[in-house]
């Protein structure tokens, strides 16, 4: 499942297929290219350096925005300056939407493993993406966590208009989030619908859910 999320992002080319994003092929395309189409993703582990500041993290990857070109940088132009306050403005704003502006001048190392996992996913709104691709967002969380980061996604999809696709083993979290679900076991899909359909899907109940599955 994780390599469908790598051939989308451009990490590994398909084997055969097309992939379209807006009418436009991510076939062949470079990550960096997928991502100027307004694509980003998360990944299983946490990526926040432990000994730099969550602001600070937040931040990383953002000069790639800019306009700044190397004498401005080495003697730090105005106009580097400018795009340095924007840069910051956009980490604050996504650190607020998430509710940990608080955590700013806090270490990347002082926050919990949920907590990264919330950051992981803030970092991707600076971009103003269109779609956001979340590889297993609820591992090793608790139960209250997971209820939260429902409530997180619900907002980022309906207050941004953000497509989310999910690779989740969690089936609350898939349910409460997802308009449309495929369903795979062992490689191959075995359902493929709304949240309703595929709850009460004899073959998802087999394979996941144990049970028949309440309305």
């Amino acid at each position: 499942k994780t390599t469908l999320l790598n051939v989308i992002c451009g990490m590994t080319p398909p084997d055969q297929g097309d992939i379209f994003l807006h009418d436009v092929s991510l076939n062949n395309m470079k990550p960096s290219d997928v991502a100027s189409l307004g694509l980003r993703r998360t990944f299983q582990s946490s990526q926040l350096f432990p000994g730099m500041s969550v602001l600070e993290n937040m931040m990383c990857g953002l000069h790639l925005m800019g306009t700044t070109k190397l004498f401005g940088a080495i003697f730090r132009s105005q106009t580097m300056k400018d795009e340095e306050a924007e840069m910051r403005h956009r980490a604050i704003e996504a650190l607020d939407f998430v509710g940990f502006k608080h955590f700013a001048d806090r270490p990347g190392s002082a926050l919990s493993f949920g907590q990264q996992r919330i950051i992981e996913i803030a970092r991707t709104l600076i971009y103003e993406p269109k779609v956001v691709l979340l590889d297993e967002p609820a591992v090793g969380l608790s139960v209250t966590r997971v209820a939260e980061l429902e409530t997180l996604l619900r907002r980022i999809r309906d207050e941004r208009g953000v497509t989310l696709i999910m690779i989740e083993h969690v089936i609350r979290l898939v349910m409460g989030v997802s308009d449309r679900i495929v369903v795979l076991n062992s490689g191959q899909k075995i359902a493929e619908g709304q949240p309703a359909e595929v709850r009460n899907d004899p073959m998802v109940i087999e394979a996941y859910l144990g049970h028949q599955a309440n309305e």
